[in-house]
């Protein structure tokens, strides 16, 4: 009786070695080495010095640096927003159509995502730009008499973000959607509720989970975004993830990078802490 459970384990260690492997070279082991680079000192000519020190997090609470973090934090709670806002109605517009056309519609959505991001954020360039096609297209119906200044600004960014991050966004609120029980929309509205009540009421909390896990999916990445806010942003506007890959390939100050790297994995960490919390209450079911 007990060879065979002592096989499986031994069958479930086997199958589990590999990515635990791989998870304490490349996640562990990398996560290591940088909090350990963010307690030493920059060496003379970049890199580090063996020599413990505190002064890249004192830095990092400067009130410059810390205005950059507050500015990205900023920029993905509005990323996240915007993203919850047109996802939300994308969602349950893709939930209710015919099922002929859920498979094209989908397909519109996810569609942008095949292509490099580099690209896509190149194309914005090209529309966004004074002698670009939305500017052309502005002075030509008379709206604006010179080209406006759409590139190169937070609205540019935030843009890119939006775009970019949007299909995940809107595809967890649609698989909520399409799991949820119509025959509880339809008893709310025979009892007498209101649509806005029976959105409010009985569909919102059912689709609840849907809706934090899009959270967590575009607030995460967007925190530590750094190719978009650098191409649409011209390096006008500093966000945390230009920076830290500044500190790192520019001025090679690898303490001070890695200080930044992890009071963001810090902030990573609160914020999924949070929609956890947040996300708790709508998976009890009260009857």
């Amino acid at each position: 009786m007990h060879r065979p459970a002592s096989g499986v384990w031994g069958l479930t260690w086997v199958l589990l070695s590999g990515p635990l492997l791989w998870s304490i070279a490349f996640t562990l082991v990398p996560l290591a080495m940088l909090i350990t680079f963010s307690f030493v000192e920059r060496g003379p000519y970049g890199g580090i010095e063996l020599t413990l020190s505190g002064e890249s997090y004192r830095r990092a609470f400067e009130w410059l640096y810390l205005r950059i973090i507050l500015r990205s934090i900023g920029l993905a709670l509005s990323t996240t927003a915007l993203c919850l806002g047109i996802g939300l109605p994308v969602a349950y517009t893709l939930a209710s159509v015919p099922q002929r056309f859920k498979t094209p519609l989908l397909t519109l959505l996810i569609l942008p995502s095949w292509i490099t991001l580099l690209v896509r954020m190149y194309a914005w360039i090209i529309l966004l730009q004074d002698e670009g096609g939305i500017n052309l297209l502005l002075m030509r119906v008379g709206i604006t008499t010179e080209p406006l200044p759409l590139l190169y600004n937070t609205g540019a960014v935030l843009l890119g973000m939006v775009q970019g991050y949007l299909p995940f966004m809107a595809l967890p609120i649609y698989v909520a959607f399409e799991k949820l029980d119509r025959a509880l929309v339809e008893a709310s509205m025979d009892l007498g509720g209101s649509p806005a009540q029976t959105f409010l009421r009985v569909v919102l909390p059912l689709i609840t989970p849907g809706i934090w896990a899009g959270v967590v999916l575009v607030f995460v990445p967007s925190l530590g975004e750094f190719i978009i806010p650098d191409l649409l942003g011209g390096g006008k506007t500093a966000f945390i993830g230009t920076l830290i890959a500044h500190e790192f390939l520019v001025t090679r100050d690898w303490p001070f990078g890695a200080a930044l790297t992890t009071l963001l994995i810090l902030v990573f960490a609160g914020g999924l802490w949070v929609c956890m919390r947040a996300r708790a209450p709508g998976l009890t079911v009260r009857r």
